[in-house]
């Protein structure tokens, strides 16, 4: 049985084939975003944690699969580096970290209060997960984009010099629609 068949069963264990989100369900949404990110040629460790990055739920999607202080379980899955970003994904308060990200790196922990800040090494595959992530709840229902599209164009195009090429043009066309 091969990781990726681990980790989806592991998933699917958890309810995400039940669980609503746009454009049908949670699993279906977490392998739409795995999938989006191979296709931009990222490697191993972004996808995985593409797969999973809803774990420890986000700032803008409070259910939780397992508690954040049990990282080990998703690290024994998805590896370290995987498990790292997503942890880091999850942990991050948008409202105080999105909007300065490309300039300061910085994120603030929304579990510990920490500041955290990233090196280019770790920016550039965070901010990538979290476009990718935004771009397929847009894709899925387009009305979010009607209401809160100022805010998303601005954010991306703040984002924009860390953002890794491949996706660039793909933000263009779903953003200047």
């Amino acid at each position: 049985m091969s990781a990726d068949v681990d980790v989806r069963a592991w998933l699917r264990s958890r309810g995400t084939e039940t669980i609503q989100h746009p454009g049908g369900t949670l699993y279906a949404h977490l392998c739409r975003v795995e999938e989006r990110l191979a296709d931009l040629g990222h490697g191993a460790d972004l996808r995985s944690a593409g797969l999973t990055h809803a774990a420890y739920g986000t700032d803008g999607f409070g259910l939780a699969l397992l508690d954040w202080s049990d990282r080990a379980t998703l690290r024994n899955l998805v590896g370290h580096a995987a498990e790292a970003l997503v942890y880091l994904y999850g942990a991050c308060d948008r409202r105080s970290s999105w909007q300065g990200l490309a300039a300061t790196g910085e994120v603030t922990d929304r579990f510990t209060g920490r500041v955290v800040r990233l090196d280019a090494d770790q920016l550039t595959p965070y901010v990538d997960l979290s476009v990718v992530n935004e771009l397929d709840v847009i894709e899925q229902d387009p009305s979010l984009l009607d209401r809160h599209g100022d805010y998303f164009r601005g954010l991306f195009r703040s984002w924009a010099p860390v953002v890794s090429p491949p996706l660039v043009e793909r933000l263009r066309r779903v953003l200047d629609r």
